[in-house]
């Protein structure tokens, strides 16, 4: 179990996984690669792609957060054409609506990390597994196709029902009441630090997949375990 004192990896052992039914994942950044935009990005604006896929992804975050905090609400491609348009004059980008509309249409083609699909087809011979996600409806069906992933997961499962976004505790009890699982037995994945630990707060035993070697968010409350990929998890079934 993760000390709650830094970002130190830990080795996720076979009984660990045992005691869970289920394993839910968030998508963007832990199943799907938000920055594999960048290679558009820097096609389009040359020498800047790096920079506006960083402030891309930090505006569609806080846009989340400040929606969740004031009750309102717009799906969450709203909310990534938004967090574009700002990054985009942030930069001083001299981005037309046809530039928008491709780099916003890229977000429909994100590729996973590479690790994904053996870890998944790994894990799901023992778990059931899911996705929990900001994201629309559609625009998550889209990526599950295009990247081969149909048929792995029970279910796929977006904040849109209840039009609100992470970390609000309501969006994590979607998970129990789709699945049918108690939350006790259920185990959430997520590349977001404050995701991880919302969803330990509800109650899921959390994985943070620390990818970039980061330290721990200082909340209080640490996830139960810090890897590096989904590989950390995945080999332990065994």
């Amino acid at each position: 179990m993760s000390n709650g004192k830094s970002g130190s990896i830990d080795r996720v052992g076979a009984q660990t996984l045992r005691r869970l039914d289920a394993l839910v994942f968030d998508a963007y950044g832990t199943l799907f690669d938000v920055h594999s935009v960048t290679a558009l990005a820097e096609a389009t604006f040359p020498g800047r792609g790096g920079a506006l896929s960083q402030l891309w992804r930090t505006k569609q975050l806080e846009y989340t957060w400040l929606h969740a905090a004031m009750g309102t609400y717009v799906d969450f491609d709203a909310v990534t054409a938004a967090g574009l348009r700002y990054a985009c004059a942030s930069l001083g980008l001299d981005a037309d609506e046809v530039r928008i509309a491709a780099l916003i249409a890229q977000y429909a083609k994100l590729e996973t990390f590479a690790e994904v699909p053996d870890a998944l087809a790994h894990l799901r011979v023992t778990h059931h597994l899911a996705i929990l996600s900001n994201g629309t409806p559609d625009t998550l069906r889209t990526l599950v196709t295009g990247t081969g992933l149909d048929g792995v997961f029970a279910a796929v499962i977006s904040v849109d029902s209840l039009r609100t976004f992470k970390p609000d505790m309501r969006v994590y009890r979607l998970a129990v009441d789709r699945l049918g699982i108690a939350r006790e037995r259920i185990g959430f994945v997520s590349s977001n630090c404050w995701d991880a630990i919302a969803a330990k707060h509800f109650g899921f035993t959390a994985f943070w997949v620390n990818r970039q070697n980061a330290p721990l968010d200082l909340h209080g409350v640490a996830p139960d375990h810090i890897v590096r990929s989904l590989e950390d998890l995945a080999p332990f079934e065994h």
